[in-house]
């Protein structure tokens, strides 16, 4: 396998931005379909794949998210043209038997509650990590977050307790000029050692 090339590194990290402010072009549905069709093969234990994604795009759908959002997070969202619930099911091991075949995983996670939500939040995050790359890997900014009223976000979004909310990420072509100084990140040396 060979490295990818300088440009497409920038694209994913070095130049990568959370944005704050985006073009008001709405995203196709086509899009919205490759972009989880591509974050999905990302590796997720025992191919659990716990996370569901709620794409809120319409008028009504950011009515509905709108109570549940802080403050500051408010004005950016109801603009952005798709904000992502990035949500995991509490449940998933019931598809275990279809997605995980080298043996019968599910009755592991059905009788160990706290098992079973570690490795939803675990892997669920891992893979809404994967839909920004993604995003970021078909030519579209992210901005994810996490002020909300989760709370109110799944009664509103998931009323039957299934599914609990993780964070959210607008999605759009992002307006540079709305984007804030980039802030520093921790050295090798600081955030690393070798054992």
């Amino acid at each position: 396998m060979s490295a990818l090339t300088t440009e497409a590194l920038d694209q994913l990290f070095i130049e990568a931005r959370t944005h704050n402010g985006f073009a008001p072009e709405a995203i196709p549905e086509a899009t919205l379909r490759r972009l989880y069709n591509l974050m999905k093969w990302g590796p997720t234990s025992m191919n659990c794949q716990p996370a569901r994604l709620v794409f809120v795009t319409s008028a009504e759908g950011k009515e509905k998210l709108a109570p549940a959002l802080s403050p500051g997070n408010l004005d950016k969202t109801l603009l952005a043209p798709a904000t992502v619930i990035i949500a995991t099911d509490t449940r998933f091991y019931e598809h275990l038997p279809t997605m995980f075949a080298a043996y019968d995983a599910r009755p592991m996670f059905e009788g160990n509650a706290e098992l079973a939500t570690s490795t939803a939040l675990r892997n669920g995050t891992l893979q809404g990590a994967y839909l920004i790359l993604a995003a970021r890997a078909i030519g579209l900014d992210c901005g994810p977050m996490s002020g909300f009223d989760a709370g109110k976000l799944n009664a509103a979004f998931f009323p039957d307790g299934r599914y609990q909310a993780n964070f959210l990420c607008n999605l759009g072509v992002g307006d540079p000029g709305k984007l804030h100084p980039r802030g520093p990140r921790l050295s090798f040396e600081e955030a690393c050692e070798i054992a």
